[in-house]
């Protein structure tokens, strides 16, 4: 151990000496002891007052304690060196920098010092590092190398033998080749040594950068280095003994190359591009430049400081913004901005290494102004008056235009309103227009004259993000007046629900539904209509809203749904321009027994030996509480050849025939009653077969005699009428064989034109009125037939239903009313006339002549024309009677 510890020292005394000055020739100049110093910590948030480390300065006196100085606050350093943090630090790239400097024989000296987190960035053996470069005007010895010694022989060195690095300055002018250090064996005295080195620049590319003289020793560099390209060589040194042998082991040793500035700084963009709100205040960030130098890095050489060298245009003021000569940061430096005014600035800006006192170079930063909210947007009418009807949502009350002087289309241009005062119900609604810069106001809910006919509404106007600045708010005062409408009658309730019975008397009462008209100050009246009655049930009194029963009602009607009649009522008050309001009427009809049971089937077929029963539906259509149990009974002669009884259920007839017939058709009579005694009479027509049993099979010879005689029946009468045709017609051809005078002139009709459609006009048909002008049986005149005296009373007639559904029900009921009619015409057909009036001032055209004389008809042939003619040949053809 000791003589390793002996080998350090004085290799470490041969390095120090190679940097003390001459006796005589050598100058002192003052400084720091080391290029840069290194503090490694474990930690990366460093309390304060923790010492970090020491700086040793000498001015080349006594002096032991110094002024030294921190440009960063974080850092204090004591008047012996010793640096101390003054405050909290977090490093927070595992690193931080600081400069400290001191003055001496009136100058600055400053030195780096870098403060590593050791855990990040590894572990290093040195905190300085020693260099070879002479001061200026200094004599030095050369620096000697010696190997280290072996113990034992050929052994290896202890691990923890470091040789220190050789630093040799970049661009150096030489002349070369220029020595840089001696390499020596501790055996050089015993032995003739030779040596070498080997590794890159040596013998490795870039070849020949290193020599060595293998009998002295001393170290070349043959051309001058550049950092740039590469900051380091590792060479091993060889000594090899003259016929001996290796003589020491390979000694690394490391050439670091100094920096030198020679680059300049250069700007990583040009032009830099930033933006800034015109609002900003004074200190607000704007933007960062950036310059890199290709020096070494942490270096003075590489340390760039930012200044701005002018400012483009200098309004209001040459210094708007301020650069951060070290982090290169651009703030906001004086209040002003103005986007309206001066919308863009371009900042000449400069890049100096060495701390600003080094190289530069130049570059510009172009800040563009954004806009603010700056200006508030005002109304360009203050007030406004508008009407504005009542009873509508959604009408347009006002548009309300403004002006804003930001920056068009934009958050702090475009508008948004707001109703603060005067619509407490909320009847109002304003909006933003399309154009975002109009307010519009409309109508959120039915305005109502009766109750308010003025609002008075103060309207604010607001952009679509806040005020940078306390400005005013624009206001905006509408009045509205609301205009009086005829508004229709409103019923109470709208669907007014009453419950009655469906046999309700003709002309009974059934509800007053009235409705009431809200323009009060109208003092209107309302008169009342029954629109979509249907089934022609209900009558209404127009002037007090009372419902009657006009025919008789019936739950089982096809106009009922789920037992309701619905009607819809009209209110219409007498305005000008008459205002309708609607209500709508349900009748729930209360069931009651007026329909009897009957048998759906009405033909059946049953063979006459030993014939299964038939099982017959029964149908009531009125509700539950009226229909089944049912019973049934035989009537007439069907008791001797049938039986009926009920199934199970009551709902359900079984007919047997309990006597065997004859095949052919037979008629049973049934009388169905349900629960409460109502009975109805169907007839079944019963069709008996020659069969047995279930299996209903007909005999064509029965089927065929019946057949056979309805045939002959019809055939027979067809050649009947036929005959008689014939007979006519031969009788009247002979007839036409005697000369009389025709009962019609025999006229050429192929020359003739005759105009059947000009009846002319009556002495009544002058003047007349339309309305007695009608169709259907329910209006015609009560005029009865002279020909049969009237037995019963007048039946009802339905009126023309709605739905074209119903138009078959509605035939056949009417066909049967008709079929009742006293009043109806004959035939049983249902004919319809128009009501032309109660007669003419024209006389009789059968007092006017023939264009012949009457004598030379012959009036006789009328009675050979059949009955048709009869009537006719009684007038004219009985001679003087």
């Amino acid at each position: 151990m000791g003589a390793f510890w002996f080998v350090e020292l004085g290799v470490l005394i041969l390095f120090l000496q190679a940097f003390k000055p001459g006796s005589s020739e050598s100058t002192c100049l003052p400084g720091f002891n080391s290029e840069i110093y290194i503090f490694k910590v474990e930690r990366n948030h460093l309390q304060s007052g923790r010492r970090l480390g020491k700086v040793v300065f000498d001015d080349c006196t006594s002096r032991t304690s110094f002024l030294f100085h921190s440009e960063d606050s974080h850092f204090k350093v004591d008047g012996d060196g010793t640096l101390k943090l003054e405050r909290g630090l977090t490093l927070h790239n595992g690193h931080k920098e600081v400069y400290v400097s001191t003055q001496s024989k009136g100058k600055k000296i400053t030195v780096p010092v870098r403060v590593l987190h050791e855990a990040r960035h590894g572990h290093h053996h040195n905190h300085h590092e020693m260099t070879t470069q002479p001061k200026p005007g200094a004599s030095l010895s050369l620096p000697v190398l010696n190997f280290p010694k072996s113990s034992g022989g050929l052994k290896r060195r202890k691990r923890d033998w470091v040789i220190p690095p050789i630093n040799f300055p970049e661009n150096d002018r030489g002349p070369f080749p220029k020595i840089m250090v001696q390499i020596r064996s501790n055996n050089d005295k015993e032995v003739k040594i030779q040596y070498s080195i080997t590794g890159t620049g040596a013998d490795l590319p870039p070849v020949g950068i290193f020599t060595v003289d293998k009998n002295s020793g001393n170290l070349y560099v043959t051309e001058p280095l550049d950092r740039e390209k590469k900051d380091k060589y590792i060479l091993l040194a060889h000594a090899v003994a003259v016929g001996a042998g290796i003589a020491e082991d390979p000694m690394e040793i490391i050439v670091k190359v100094i920096d030198m500035n020679d680059n300049k700084p250069v700007f990583t963009q040009d032009p830099f591009m930033g933006t800034v709100p015109e609002a900003s205040k004074p200190g607000d960030e704007v933007m960062q430049v950036t310059a890199t130098d290709a020096d070494e890095e942490g270096s003075a050489n590489s340390d760039v400081r930012y200044t701005i060298l002018s400012q483009e245009p200098p309004l209001p003021s040459p210094n708007m913004f301020v650069i951060n000569p070290v982090t290169g940061g651009i703030r906001v430096n004086a209040p002003g901005l103005d986007r309206e005014k001066i919308p863009k600035y371009t900042l000449a800006i400069q890049a100096a290494d060495m701390e600003g006192n080094g190289l530069t170079s130049f570059g510009k930063a172009i800040i563009t102004l954004t806009d603010s909210n700056d200006n508030a947007p005002q109304f360009v009418t203050p007030s406004y008056t508008v009407s504005v009807p009542e009873n509508k949502v959604d009408a347009l009350v006002v548009k309300m235009p403004v002006t804003d002087g930001d920056e068009p289309h934009s958050s702090a241009w475009a508008t948004t309103y707001k109703i603060v005062d005067g619509d407490p119900q909320g009847l109002f609604n304003v909006s933003t227009g399309p154009s975002k810069l109009e307010g519009i106001i409309t109508t959120a809910k039915p305005l109502d004259f009766e109750k308010n006919n003025k609002y008075t509404l103060l309207v604010t106007v607001q952009n679509e993000v806040p005020f940078t600045i306390s400005m005013p708010t624009s206001t905006a005062t509408v009045v509205v007046n609301v205009e009086d409408v005829n508004e229709a009658p409103v019923f109470t309730p709208v669907e007014k629900i009453i419950r009655k019975p469906e046999d309700l008397p003709v002309d009974s009462d059934l509800v007053l539904y009235t409705a009431t008209d809200p323009d009060t100050a109208r003092n209107q009246k309302v008169t009342y209509k029954i629109r979509n009655d249907n089934a022609g049930w209900l009558s209404i009194n127009k002037d007090t809203g009372l419902i009657k029963v006009k025919s008789l009602m019936d739950r089982e009607s096809t106009f009922v749904q789920d037992n309701k009649y619905s009607v819809i009522v009209l209110g219409i008050d007498n305005d000008e321009i008459p205002a309708t309001g609607t209500g709508t009427l349900i009748i729930e009809l209360e069931d009651v027994n007026d329909n009897a049971p009957t048998i759906d089937e009405s033909v059946i077929r049953v063979c006459n030996k030993e014939s299964s029963p038939q099982l017959l539906s029964v149908t009531d259509k009125d509700g539950a509480g009226f229909t089944a149990p049912y019973t049934v009974q035989l009537q007439g002669s069907s008791h001797s050849n049938w039986t009926a009884r009920m199934n199970d259920t009551k709902t359900g007839i079984i007919l047997t025939l309990k006597t065997m017939l004859d095949s052919g058709d037979y008629t049973v009579v049934l009388r169905v009653s349900d629960n409460q005694g109502l009975h109805h009479d169907s007839t079944i027509q019963a069709s008996v077969c020659d069969c047995k049993g279930a299996d209903v099979q007909c005999s064509d010879k029965a089927v065929a005699g019946f057949g056979i005689s309805s045939i002959l029946g019809i055939l027979g009468a067809v050649l009947l009428l036929l005959l008689l045709s014939l007979l006519l017609l031969m009788f009247l051809r002979k007839r036409g064989g005697e000369k009389k005078e025709p009962l019609l002139q025999e006229d050429d009709v192929r020359d003739n034109i005759y105009y059947y459609d000009e009846e002319g006009g009556g002495e009544d048909d002058q003047d007349f009125d339309l309305s007695v002008l009608h169709r259907g049986l329910d209006n015609r005149p009560d005029v009865f037939r002279n020909d049969i005296a009237p037995t019963m009373a007048r039946p009802e007639y339905r009126p023309r239903p709605a739905n074209p559904a119903d138009i078959g029900n509605f035939i056949d009921d009417n066909l049967k009313a008709a079929d009742n009619d006293p009043t109806a015409p004959p035939y049983d057909s249902l004919l319809v006339f128009d009501y032309e009036g109660g007669g003419s001032e024209a006389g009789s055209l059968s007092s006017l002549n023939s264009s012949s004389s009457g004598d030379d008809q012959d009036y006789d042939l009328l009675q050979e024309w059949g009955p048709r003619f009869k009537k006719l040949s009684d007038m004219y053809g009985g001679g003087e009677d």
